[in-house]
């Protein structure tokens, strides 16, 4: 698997889940307007602004997210980089273990960060 194609496999689920996101919204909203709360048809919107009484902000630090994220995505490209001197197999081009490690590394460090504001939301 080559990276055009990782790239093409990528474009194709986001415009799908774009896709199903814009058409749920848009059916919930008409459902919303039928049954006669038009004044509530409005939430659906992107910069509607709702007023909830304890909202747990959970982006407070993006720069510790994203550092985070990078961090470990670091890491996941050592890990790939040693076990690529030991085994060869992580050299070849239609391996899909590197993207693996990749992917999981990166996971690893948003689940880091939903851990410490889980957290400091709790103090």
């Amino acid at each position: 698997m080559n990276l055009g194609e990782l790239l093409m496999a990528a474009v194709v689920f986001f415009s799908i889940i774009t896709f199903v996101k814009i058409l749920s919204a848009h059916f919930l909203k008409r459902k919303i307007i039928k049954s006669g709360h038009f004044e509530k048809a409005g939430i659906l919107e992107q910069d509607a602004e709702i007023e909830v009484k304890k909202q747990v902000k959970y982006d407070q630090y993006p720069a510790l997210k994203w550092g985070l994220v990078a961090f470990f995505g670091g890491l996941g490209f050592i890990v790939i980089e040693i076990l690529g001197l030991n085994y060869p197999v992580f050299k070849q081009y239609d391996s899909t273990m590197p993207y693996g490690i990749f992917f999981v590394s990166v996971s690893v460090g948003f689940l880091l960060y939903y851990l410490i504001m889980s957290k400091k939301v709790k103090e």
